[in-house]
């Protein structure tokens, strides 16, 4: 059973951070910050549901960096238990997709922690003030199959937000693998 991400929480600041890339720099927010909006995601290299929508991901994020909006992602599971998540694997995953956005590793967790996340993929898509106005799905999916009717949810609501500064009121959450939390 999916865990599904909970109802957004709008206006709520966005936390800064430094991670490693898969690129091999360290990355703050203040570095991937977007001058319409900055779109944070929780992925991993191993769920189903991230793999079904990483094609998604990439097009929706190269739609976005056209209007200004720069996007980042986040592996935070944990790698000792869940191998194919290791830094090593992002390094391939982000290659194998043509990430052309930062993939960044949380090795320690504690900003999935300060993000709330809970599941992958979990997008948080913040406006140029880095308040949160998107806390929803990439697109509808049946029996992890994408549904492409139209632009996705993810991307309607980005260039919402670019255009207005707040996100769609009615939102669906995203569902996926739940983060895998160090014990």
């Amino acid at each position: 059973m999916p865990i599904q991400t909970p109802i957004c929480d709008f206006g709520k600041k966005a936390h800064d951070f430094e991670l490693k890339s898969t690129d091999d720099k360290i990355l703050s927010l203040n570095d991937v910050k977007g001058k319409n909006g900055t779109l944070i995601m929780f992925i991993c290299n191993h769920c189903p549901y991230v793999k079904a929508v990483t094609k998604d991901i990439v097009d929706d994020c190269n739609e976005l960096k056209k209007i200004e909006i720069n996007s980042i992602a986040i592996c935070a599971n944990d790698a000792a238990n869940y191998p194919e998540d290791s830094f090593d694997n992002m390094i391939e995953f982000a290659k194998k997709h043509q990430f052309s956005f930062p993939y960044l590793n949380d090795g320690t967790q504690e900003i999935a922690k300060a993000y709330d996340a809970v599941c992958t993929p979990d997008f948080f898509g913040y406006n140029k003030n880095l308040e949160l106005q998107y806390r929803g799905r990439l697109r509808e999916l049946k029996n992890l199959i994408p549904v492409r009717s139209g632009e996705s949810d993810l991307l309607k609501a980005m260039k919402q937000i670019a255009e207005t500064g707040k996100g769609p009121k009615n939102q669906i959450p995203s569902a996926g693998c739940s983060i895998k939390w160090k014990q």
